[in-house]
C-alpha cells in the first residue's frame, strides 16, 4: 500500500494532466509510425521527456499538444525525437569489430573484392559508423584502391545532427583501440584539446540520412554486412521478424547480420548460418 500511495504523489506531483488515454495515444502513435513498442513501465520516461515538449511549446495540456502533433510536421518530428532512445559508444561488443578486421577484410582481399557496402541501421549519434569506418580505415579498406561506403541511419534527426559534425570528447574515445585511433581521428589544439574530429577521408565514408527501418529502404545492390544492434528490443515480435527478413533480402551471399547480445533472429534462423556472438551469416 505505501508503494501505491507514493506513485499517486509522483502522480499528483506532475506539472500537467498525464491520463492513460493520453499515453495510450502515444502508444498508438509511435506503434504505427515508427513500429516502436513503448510498454506501460515506459510511462513516467515518457511523461518527463514530453513534459519539456510542452514547456518549449507553451502548451499546457496533453490533448493540445497531439493536436499539433497531428498538424505540425515539424512537431511531429521532434516528439518522435523525444521519445527514441539512444544509448551507444565506440566499439560497443568489440567482438563484431574484431571480426570485421580479423575475418570478413582478409577474406574480401583474398577475393580480390573491391566493392565494399555496409550499413549501420539505428546509427544514432555516430560512434557506431565511424567504429566501423576507422576499422576499415586501419585495414587499408578507405584507399583509392576500394570502393568502401557505409549508409548510417537512424530515426531520430537530433542524434544524426551530431552523428555528422563527428566531434567528441577524449573520455568518449578512450575504448577505441589506439592503432585504430590513429587511423580515424585528429585530436584539437588550444581550447579544443578535449576534443577528436573524425578524419575527414573516414567522414567521406559514411552518408548519414534519417530513416524509419518500417518504411522504405533506399539500398541499391546487395550488402555486405548490417549492423543492427540494440535496435530490434523496441520493436513487437512480429516487426523483428519482418525486419530480419528484409536484412536477410538486402544482404548478398556471404554477408553478415549483426545484432545485439540481448537480440535474437528467431524464425529466421533457418537462413542463417548462426557464427556466434550474435553474429549470423548469409550462405
Amino acid at each position: 500500500m505505501d508503494a501505491i500511495k507514493a506513485l499517486g504523489q509522483i502522480e499528483e506531483q506532475r506539472e500537467f494532466d498525464f491520463s492513460a488515454q493520453d499515453f495510450k495515444y502515444i502508444q498508438d502513435f509511435m506503434l504505427r509510425e515508427t513500429g516502436i513498442s513503448l510498454s506501460e513501465r515506459k510511462n513516467s520516461m515518457v511523461y518527463g521527456r514530453l513534459a519539456r515538449r510542452l514547456r518549449r511549446t507553451g502548451i499546457d495540456n496533453f490533448p493540445d499538444y497531439f493536436a499539433r502533433v497531428e498538424s505540425d510536421i515539424d512537431e511531429r518530428v521532434a516528439f518522435i525525437n523525444a521519445l527514441t532512445t539512444n544509448k551507444t559508444q565506440f566499439f560497443r561488443e568489440k567482438h563484431h569489430f574484431d571480426y570485421l578486421a580479423q575475418t570478413m577484410v582478409p577474406q574480401w582481399q583474398r577475393q580480390n573484392k573491391k566493392r565494399i557496402r555496409i550499413w549501420s541501421a539505428g546509427c544514432s549519434t555516430g560512434e557506431e559508423p565511424y567504429t566501423i569506418a576507422s576499422t576499415l580505415a586501419s585495414c587499408g579498406l578507405l584507399s583509392s584502391g576500394y570502393d568502401c561506403k557505409i549508409l548510417a541511419t537512424d530515426l531520430d534527426t537530433q542524434v544524426l545532427e551530431v552523428a555528422q559534425n563527428g566531434t567528441y570528447g577524449i573520455e568518449a574515445t578512450k575504448v577505441i583501440p589506439e592503432n585504430i585511433l590513429r587511423y580515424g581521428f585528429i585530436r584539437g589544439k588550444g581550447q579544443k584539446q578535449e576534443l577528436l574530429k573524425v578524419k575527414p577521408s573516414v567522414r567521406q565514408a559514411i552518408t548519414f540520412k534519417q530513416l524509419n527501418l518500417t518504411a522504405h529502404w533506399p539500398h541499391k545492390g546487395p550488402l555486405d554486412a548490417i549492423f543492427c544492434r540494440n535496435v530490434m528490443i523496441y520493436f513487437e515480435k512480429d516487426m523483428q521478424q519482418q525486419l530480419i527478413y528484409r536484412f536477410w533480402e538486402k544482404l548478398g551471399s556471404g554477408g553478415i547480420l549483426f545484432i545485439g547480445h540481448s537480440e535474437s533472429i528467431g524464425q529466421m534462423g533457418n537462413r542463417f548460418e548462426n557464427l556466434g556472438q550474435t553474429m549470423f551469416l548469409k550462405p
